[in-house]
């Protein structure tokens, strides 16, 4: 991994069963040793790209279609702010599907998680109700052309299938197949279940904003600028530092 190249080395007291003395020395690499994107940089937009991750691509495939080079995976990783690549990272279809059934049993996997409103809009294309947003199962809005009298919420006359509920993807559907009426009220609502929950959240991971090619070499200088040791009590050389050996009594 290009990571571990680039990481600085720390001259350490060998643990190792089979050292010939107690003045043996193993060099490791110090993970200890951190970088990230500037803050005020991380929300400069000119800087990244919006990239969608394919089923099943890991970093190392990103940092080849965007870089060339597969051994830049680190950048990519960096540059998206992920510090959990195990949770902040999409799994591929097969992944996600064993996750959930692992997680909710196959029975559970299609029982209800939540529900969610619909977007729900009037003949002037005016919207009565906002799409994604968690209720009960019993959620109702007054219905469409609505208007108030002595006896409450009333229909005014006009079929109810004048109002148009959307669904997730924009698409209009007839009232009648994608909303429930009671009475004088609608219920523009959808189940989610515990499958379609995780899937989505999965999902939404697909979508990251990784360093553009052009500011690739700058970023690849800073990184190795940042890498380097200055001069301390245990300073070798600049990539290369020494601890305390402990197993010797002065």
């Amino acid at each position: 991994m290009g990571y571990l190249r680039e990481l600085p080395n720390v001259k350490y007291q060998s643990p190792l069963s089979h050292k010939n003395s107690s003045k043996d020395f193993i060099y490791v690499k110090n993970l200890f040793r951190k970088n990230k994107i500037l803050d005020w940089l991380s929300t400069t937009t000119g800087v990244f790209n919006k990239f969608i991750i394919a089923d099943g691509a890991r970093p190392d495939n990103v940092a080849e279609d965007i870089y060339g080079d597969a051994s830049l995976d680190y950048v990519v990783i960096i540059s998206c702010g992920i510090t959990n690549i195990r949770n902040e990272w999409p799994l591929s279809s097969k992944e996600i599907y064993e996750y959930v059934e692992n997680k909710y049993g196959l029975a559970g996997m299609y029982e209800d998680h939540h529900w969610e409103t619909l977007e729900v809009r009037d003949e002037k294309n005016r919207l009565i109700l906002p799409s994604g947003q968690i209720v009960d199962k019993d959620f109702t809005i007054p219905g469409p052309e609505a208007r108030f009298g002595g006896q409450g919420v009333k229909w005014s006359g006009k079929d109810p299938s004048t109002i148009n509920v959307l669904n997730e993807d924009g698409q209009t559907y007839n009232s009648a197949s994608s909303a429930t009426y009671v009475g004088e009220t609608i219920a523009p609502i959808t189940k989610v279940t515990n499958f379609e929950y995780e899937t989505t959240l999965n999902e939404e991971k697909r979508e990251i904003r990784p360093l553009k090619s052009e500011y690739l070499q700058m970023f690849l200088a800073d990184f190795k600028r940042i890498m380097r040791y200055d001069r301390n009590t245990q300073y070798i050389t600049d990539r290369l530092i020494s601890t305390e050996n402990t197993n010797v009594i002065e």
